[in-house]
């Protein structure tokens, strides 16, 4: 699989500046991951891949396992917080807070590649602790969706609009696949029209 540099996976970047070393490292980390799948890399690896030594790693991680963990924790809070934003900025109507998650979860995807696909892949080689903290992380993203999917159906139970989320998720994070193949705007704009398709429908 193709996938694009780390720079491009912005949800590691704790601000706009320059990434500090733990936040290079990460990307580094990321991007392998995505390359070659987390049990494949070593930290050797992620070390030459930023310029510095296996061990110097050890001064920002303790394990490979920690940073895959900070790599998917980071991106389901990053999630969380940033679709809770969305929704709330949106105003009362929940089209509109509908239209505002697409867009962010686009957004998210295609600025994210690598983080996607590390995701959907090695969220099972996390320790269970870390694993499950993930984990509640993303139900609490997925709440964010049924509850503005629950007002603009009123009438359909949670399960159904549970299922139309994870049918949103699963077109959005397709994105990877098809990564510089297509041109970011109309890649963007075909996403969010099949997003909400599916979400309405």
């Amino acid at each position: 699989m193709t996938t694009t540099g780390a720079e491009q996976d912005t949800a590691l970047h704790a601000d706009a500046g320059r990434p500090s070393r733990r936040e290079q490292i990460l990307q580094a980390a990321a991007r392998l991951f995505a390359e070659r799948g987390a049990r494949a890399v070593g930290v050797d690896d992620v070390g030459a891949a930023v310029g510095v030594t296996g061990p110097a790693i050890y001064r920002h991680f303790a394990s490979k396992d920690a940073m895959l963990a900070e790599i998917l924790v980071r991106i389901s809070e990053r999630l969380l917080a940033g679709g809770s934003e969305r929704v709330a900025a949106a105003g009362a109507d929940p089209a509109d807070q509908l239209r505002a998650l697409i867009a962010f979860q686009v957004d998210f995807a295609l600025d994210n590649p690598a983080l996607i696909v590390v995701h959907d892949r090695d969220l099972g080689s996390l320790p269970e602790a870390d694993a499950a903290q993930v984990r509640r992380l993303q139900r609490r993203y997925v709440e964010v969706w049924v509850a503005v999917l629950a007002r603009l159906h009123p009438t359909a139970e949670a399960a159904a609009c549970r299922a139309r989320a994870h049918a949103v998720f699963g077109l959005i994070n397709s994105t990877p696949h098809s990564a510089g193949r297509v041109d970011r705007a109309a890649m963007a704009g075909l996403l969010a029209d099949m997003a909400w398709s599916a979400a309405t429908s």
